[in-house]
């Protein structure tokens, strides 16, 4: 077992050499939590800035409206806000004399018009202001459907659902 006594007569020997000699003094140090970051310049995040917006005015605040805060890194303070921003509104308002009761709310209700009523309101110059050709093509019209009302009307026979008849009259009138 040479081997093996070799071995651990080398492990006995270094550990009686460590056991006599003097123990060494820790000589870490540590940085303070800022120095030791890798942030960046902490002081320079730290500070605090003043920040200024300025909005346009509006139809019910008329004027330029301007917003000044005070921002730091873990807090912020509003120093200045214009009147009219972010729904901020003062209102001069006297006194409410109705006492709280509602207004009472007025009822209309369209009326339907006579036929007569509606002929008469139909006679006036804005009849027919939108329609290609203006009042000459609304004669026209008017005289077209007097003159197809005087010619016979051409009348159809009404047949059964599935009934071929009508077309065998068309066949019928083709040949002929």
């Amino acid at each position: 077992m040479g081997l093996f006594d070799r071995l651990l007569g080398a492990k006995a020997a270094k550990s009686a050499a460590e056991a006599n000699a003097p123990k060494k003094q820790d000589s870490s140090f540590y940085l303070e939590p800022e120095a030791s970051s890798s942030l960046g310049d902490v002081s320079f995040m730290k500070r605090s800035n003043t920040i200024r917006h300025t909005f346009p005015g509006t139809l019910d605040s008329p004027g330029n409206k301007e917003m000044v805060a005070e921002v730091a890194s873990m807090e912020s303070r509003l120093e200045k806000m214009s009147e009219g921003l972010a729904g901020i509104q003062t209102r001069e308002e006297g006194p409410n004399l109705a006492g709280g009761v509602p207004k009472p709310v007025k009822k209309t209700f369209a009326q339907q018009l006579s036929p007569k009523e509606l002929e008469q309101r139909m006679k006036g110059s804005a009849v027919g202001v939108n329609v290609p050709g203006g009042p000459a093509a609304i004669k026209k019209e008017q005289e077209e459907q007097s003159n197809a009302q005087s010619q016979p009307e051409i009348t159809r026979q009404v047949g059964k659902p599935g009934d071929i008849n009508p077309f065998k009259a068309m066949a019928r009138e083709l040949r002929s």
